[in-house]
């Protein structure tokens, strides 16, 4: 039985599964919003709410700390200077996982991880969609 047993092990060994809770979580960092798996996507949650707790501090212990976990300074100062300050006033539950269906070829529970007032600064696949339609349509009216 698996009675308070906290980490998700996702099938990986212990060093693999690191590797794919950073290159997730900086990919969430980066984008304000991924879409992976419903167990993937539960996992970072609990990953990256701790490293923004972190980065809401701000101290220089916190952000070596943060660089282990995450080794990359790029991602890290994304973090640290614009995530950050946005929570600065919210206690924790800074992400959410909404739940999207299911993936056509092996049925898999996908859902999107987003930072709770991602709404505010990604744009909608809908705006995303005309974007691309004013684009496609100035290209074309070029040539």
């Amino acid at each position: 039985m698996r009675h308070q047993k906290r980490i998700r092990k996702l099938g990986r060994r212990a060093s693999h599964r690191r590797a794919t809770l950073a290159n997730i979580a900086s990919s969430l960092i980066e984008h304000n919003r991924i879409k992976t798996t419903h167990a993937k996507a539960r996992a970072v949650q609990q990953f990256v709410e701790p490293l923004i707790t972190k980065a809401r501090h701000g101290t220089l212990h916190d952000r070596r700390t943060v660089l282990k976990l995450i080794p990359r300074p790029d991602i890290i100062k994304i973090l640290f200077d614009e995530i950050a300050p946005r929570f600065a006033d919210r206690p924790g539950g800074y992400t959410r996982v909404t739940k999207l269906g299911f993936r056509d070829n092996d049925c898999a529970s996908v859902s999107m991880l987003e930072f709770v007032d991602s709404a505010d600064i990604v744009p909608s696949s809908d705006e995303e969609k005309e974007k691309k339609k004013v684009k496609s349509k100035a290209k074309s009216a070029d040539d």
